[in-house]
């Protein structure tokens, strides 16, 4: 439920970072395509399948390497560090939706190196012609250097295996498909959204208030747990 709000959350995110790509796969179909409901959210559906298919990729395989590293470094108490970790990770996530501190979008500087031999590719599949050719497209610009992923995925790695890992990331993106199947079909009409700041702040809050409350129950049934086993 968390991963799937926060993907829902991120929907200003979603139309500023990739509302462009959006407008211009829309604009690369056939005017057939275009002009047809049916078939343009076939052709969308396609591409952002992709698209959550390459979170969950990423998921599974960061899970896993996650996994490994907390069993070897952390193997006592671990249940109750990621849990504080995934908090605080929801209140960051929070303010870098609000975008009250930019500086924090620094992170998707990170991919930067993948995406520079990955672009490339994606640019070979345009203009897009069938619904597979959406899907491979989807597949490749997944990867996309983006915070709000970065930050997922970080938050993934605070479930109890790959799997869950892998889940986390398609109930993330799950939460994301309704806002970027919107923007392809009214292209781009609702992309404006990501402009008002209110919206941005009233995202960002609420999952700093989640991330607040979070804490607050950790700690407390903490310290109830501590006088128990003083008694």
């Amino acid at each position: 439920m968390l991963a799937f709000s926060i993907g829902l959350l991120s929907t200003l995110h979603c139309f500023g970072m990739c509302g462009g790509i959006v407008g211009a796969l829309t604009m690369s179909l056939d005017p057939k395509v275009r002009n047809d409901k049916r078939q343009l959210f076939k052709y969308s559906m396609a591409y952002n399948i992709g698209r959550i298919v390459s979170y969950i990729t990423a998921g599974v395989i960061l899970g896993f390497l996650g996994q490994a590293f907390l069993q070897a470094f952390m193997p006592e108490g671990t249940a109750t560090f990621l849990r504080i970790l995934t908090a605080i990770l929801v209140i960051i996530l929070g303010i870098f939706i609000a975008r009250w501190i930019p500086q924090i979008s620094l992170i998707e500087k990170l991919g930067l190196p993948i995406w520079k031999h990955l672009e490339p590719i994606g640019r070979k599949v345009m203009p897009i012609k069938k619904p597979s050719h959406a899907f491979t497209f989807g597949l490749i610009w997944g990867w996309l250097p983006c915070g709000l992923v970065y930050y997922a995925l970080v938050l993934a790695l605070t479930t109890e295996s790959a799997i869950d890992a892998g889940i986390f990331m398609a109930l993330f993106g799950a939460g994301t498909l309704a806002p970027m199947v919107g923007a392809s079909m009214f292209a781009g009409k609702l992309t404006h959204f990501h402009r008002a700041p209110w919206l941005r702040n009233v995202s960002g809050g609420i999952l700093v208030f989640v991330g607040i409350i979070s804490l607050f129950l950790i700690f407390g049934h903490h310290e109830d747990h501590s006088l128990h086993m003083h008694h």
